[in-house]
């Protein structure tokens, strides 16, 4: 029986996520998270199989919470569904720890078949993710957002979105002052000027985080 940890903020999603997986023999979610930090909580206190994640949650989460629980749980396996395309966020999911990358619009055609893959001890990404993974360095200079710090991203797109300082700071649980330091750097990074360009390139590179209830 592979026993699942199912975080996502959307009650609605996670309740899609149980009636596909109803079906599906040897696969039980055993607990629900609506945010990273009952995530990163509850795999503390229980021996999970593997953990289906979103991306995008108050709190700790994406890049920095897969990190935080192969810290703490090295065994839990990871598999992230998320709203973000592939080509621009499996690399970096997938590096911080995770075995598998699914969107969340082919959930429902490739989940069981993910959870068993990852689950088995394989990583599953999808024939669009793995072309984007196997590109050739030579064949096209990678955008400039590639060489920024998972940290530095994750800042990026969500000042893209709108969010203030203050509001990545308490959401990622940093100060300020550090959120401030980010910017600098993404923005000196980019070889950009001002926030406006910043959301702008934001959208041409397909990098927004997605709105509330998406």
């Amino acid at each position: 029986m592979i026993r699942l940890l199912v975080a996502d903020d959307h009650k609605l999603v996670r309740d899609g996520l149980k009636q596909i997986l109803a079906t599906a023999s040897g696969i039980k979610v055993a607990a629900e998270a609506s945010n990273g930090d009952e995530a990163l909580a509850l795999a503390r206190e229980n021996d999970f199989d593997l953990a289906l994640l979103d991306m995008s949650m108050p709190g700790l989460s994406g890049l920095q919470l897969i990190k935080r629980l192969k810290l703490e749980r090295p065994k839990l396996l990871i598999l992230v569904l998320s709203m973000h395309g592939e080509s621009q966020y499996a690399a970096r999911a997938l590096k911080a720890g995770a075995s598998g990358y699914l969107t969340k619009d082919s959930a429902s055609e490739q989940l069981v078949a993910a959870i068993r893959k990852v689950a088995a001890g394989g990583v599953y990404v999808t024939d669009a993710a793995a072309a984007s993974l196997m590109r050739n360095p030579s064949a096209q200079d990678p955008p400039s957002h590639e060489q920024l710090s998972d940290r530095e991203f994750e800042v990026l797109r969500l000042l893209a979105a709108g969010q203030g300082p203050t509001e990545i700071a308490e959401r990622l649980h940093l100060s300020v002052k550090t959120v401030s330091t980010h910017k600098t750097h993404i923005l000196q990074k980019l070889n950009l000027d001002n926030a406006a360009e910043l959301v702008r390139y934001a959208i041409e590179h397909g990098l927004l985080e997605p709105t509330p209830g998406t």
